[in-house]
């Protein structure tokens, strides 16, 4: 029995689902269209009441936006949402659940590393499990760089240690949520979001659902080194206080080591007096040692201050320049 029978049988209820898939998109303008394509195709083979597709356009420079309005006089269940400027693929995403009308939405990038036809297994999973989020995680990653897999693992098992929630491993945004999920997370206030983290957060019934990620179709990713450690920051300091925990803790550790040294120096003068050199060793180590824990401290409780900045201006996590077919 196929997917799509078996979700047949599963629907015979009296509330059909209404599907919301949401895609943000930065500079997609070579793979949009093929996007849209294979999750109308993925979509139309769904007994469901109905679907919409909410592309958010994240300020691309190239003709994503052009493609997204032909896309939508073509096609009314296809919406878009301009944003006025680059504000990231978080806000983006953001923006797709704040506007979403569906029993369920799910997440998925433009580039087509994460297959729409993964759609039926992570809505039968919902519906037999009564799963409140389906995140997908990934067994293989094709067409990266061992650098790449190398770093993106040490991430996700990191920021697992130092969380204080447990999210799961080699997960990315690729996950379906209900209604429940999405009106809790129109709840919480923050600005600076790291979504996965959050809706792991909010709880209820999490199921994973396995599959393996293919290479982007067309274009470049958008997630060089610099936009990873941003991400890979906003990730740790959101969801943990350990940081500062490890700074008391480095600093209690630099005055045992600082009474240790000074021991050793005193009796050094006391019992060695011809081979001790009048101050250089515990000049020097003084230095080093504690204006290494200085600034790492004060660089720690920066962030957290950055962080805190950011929040208390209240300034909107996005603008909508925008909106099409709403």
């Amino acid at each position: 029995m196929s997917d799509c029978e078996i979700l047949l049988n599963l629907m015979q209820s009296p509330k059909d689902l209404f599907i919301s898939v949401i895609v943000p998109c930065y500079n997609e303008e070579q793979v949009i269209e093929h996007t849209y394509q294979r999750i109308v195709k993925t979509l139309q083979g769904f007994p469901a009441r109905g679907y919409e597709l909410i592309f958010i356009n994240d300020g691309s420079k190239d003709n994503t936006l052009s493609s997204l309005k032909r896309l939508a006089a073509l096609d009314s269940n296809v919406k878009v949402l301009a944003f006025s400027r680059n504000f990231g693929h978080q806000p983006a995403v953001s923006a797709g659940i704040e506007m979403c009308e569906g029993d369920v939405a799910i997440i998925i990038d433009a580039d087509l590393q994460d297959p729409p036809e993964l759609f039926p297994e992570m809505i039968k999973i919902h519906l037999e499990e009564n799963a409140n989020v389906v995140y997908a995680v990934r067994k293989e990653r094709k067409g990266e760089s061992l650098f790449k897999l190398f770093t993106a693992k040490l991430f996700y098992r990191l920021i697992n240690n130092l969380s204080d929630v447990k999210l799961p491993v080699d997960t990315g945004d690729f996950r379906l949520i209900d209604r429940m999920v999405i009106d809790t997370f129109k709840k919480l206030p923050e600005k600076n979001k790291y979504i996965r983290g959050l809706i792991s957060w909010i709880g209820y019934k999490q199921v994973p659902v396995y599959y393996v990620r293919e290479e982007r179709f067309a274009g470049e990713t958008k997630y060089p080194l610099s936009k990873m450690m941003k991400f890979a920051t906003t990730s740790l300091l959101y969801f943990s206080k350990k940081p500062l925990k490890l700074a008391m803790t480095m600093g209690f550790l630099s005055i045992v080591v600082g009474l240790f040294l000074a021991a050793w120096v005193i009796t050094g003068i006391i019992f060695r007096p011809n081979t001790i050199v009048s101050g250089w060793a515990s000049s020097v180590i003084a230095i080093i040692f504690f204006g290494g824990v200085q600034l790492l401290t004060i660089g720690v409780m920066g962030e957290y201050l950055g962080n805190i900045f950011d929040e208390i201006k209240n300034r909107p996590e996005y603008i909508i320049h925008e909106k099409i077919n709403f």
